[in-house]
């Protein structure tokens, strides 16, 4: 896929949560973009995969018929930096743009502790890119991810010091961003979330703070250490999709949280999968069922997005 370009974006370092994300349009946003790549996904890639579904415990929704995906469905837009304002410090992100089928929706997508520049996560942002979407991908962890070189002893050492305060509030200053990008602009009614492992949790959390002011939808990815009490304040259908082998993710946490949540929200369980097996597939029968996973979410974010659009 090659490198992946960024934005630096900057954060207020004043105020609480709910006033950054819920900012309004008023602020100034400057940019100057100065160089973008082509998305060159296959055209199988980029179209609808149709799957059997006699795996998943919930029945996978129909796939649409949708027109075929060219190789330069989407680019990948570098170099612009925004401005909120003085005073403040700056995180990065990566924004991937749609180019022939753009519909004008914004998705935010959020890593899993590998870090927003990590291959896996850049090409599935790619994936969504070529289908339509808008994808900004923050830095989650301030230029600090965690790696797979690291001793693993490390590991919750280095998660205590990723702050959930400080997360939070990157995340809704990436959201605010793209509050101003797509729904002030009167591009898109609502944006979408993506999280995988440490960022489907931290949606979970981030539609709570919303309550669907700007969220229309949400799909959790296999998220780790979810707060179940948030449920019962967001506002907006949730897709979990995860295995019914992962012991990071129960099984039977999910359906609490697709009860407790509502609103049409659904769990969908790939038998005999385990963690990460969507945007990180180890075999050709994980890389088969990471395909029907993206089916899945492709419906799922047109059916929640784009048809409410219209």
């Amino acid at each position: 896929m090659g490198l992946a370009s960024t934005l630096s974006i900057s954060v207020p370092t004043q105020g609480s949560i709910s006033q950054l994300l819920f900012l309004s349009s008023r602020t100034n946003l400057s940019f100057s973009p100065f160089s973008s790549r082509r998305c060159s996904f296959s055209h199988k890639k980029c179209s609808y995969l149709t799957k059997n579904t006699t795996k998943f415990r919930v029945p996978c929704v129909q796939v649409k018929a949708e027109q075929e995906l060219d190789d330069e469905a989407c680019e990948l837009v570098s170099g612009f930096e925004l401005n909120l304002g003085e005073g403040t410090d700056s995180i990065r992100a990566s924004l991937f743009k749609a180019v022939k089928n753009n519909n004008e929706t914004g998705v935010l997508l959020l890593s899993d502790v590998f870090g927003f520049e990590d291959s896996a996560t850049r090409d599935f942002a790619y994936r969504v890119a070529c289908n339509g979407y808008n994808v900004l991908v923050p830095d989650l962890f301030r230029g600090n991810p965690w790696s797979k070189h690291r001793p693993k002893d490390d590991y919750e050492n280095w998660r205590a010091k990723q702050s959930l305060e400080r997360v939070s509030a990157d995340i809704n200053l990436a959201a605010k961003w793209m509050v101003d990008e797509f729904i002030a602009a009167k591009m898109s009614k609502k944006l979408g979330i993506i999280g995988f492992c440490f960022g489907g949790g931290r949606i979970l959390e981030t539609l709570s703070q919303d309550q669907g002011s700007y969220f229309g939808t949400g799909a959790c990815f296999y998220g780790t250490r979810i707060n179940p009490s948030v449920a019962d304040s967001i506002n907006v259908p949730v897709l979990f999709i995860s295995g019914d082998k992962d012991p990071l993710c129960p099984v039977e946490l999910l359906h609490d949280l697709e009860k407790n949540i509502g609103r049409g929200s659904k769990v969908v369980v790939f038998e005999g999968r385990g963690h990460g097996f969507v945007h990180r597939p180890e075999s050709q029968e994980e890389d088969e069922d990471a395909d029907a996973a993206f089916s899945i979410l492709r419906n799922w974010l047109h059916d929640g997005l784009v048809v409410k659009k219209e």
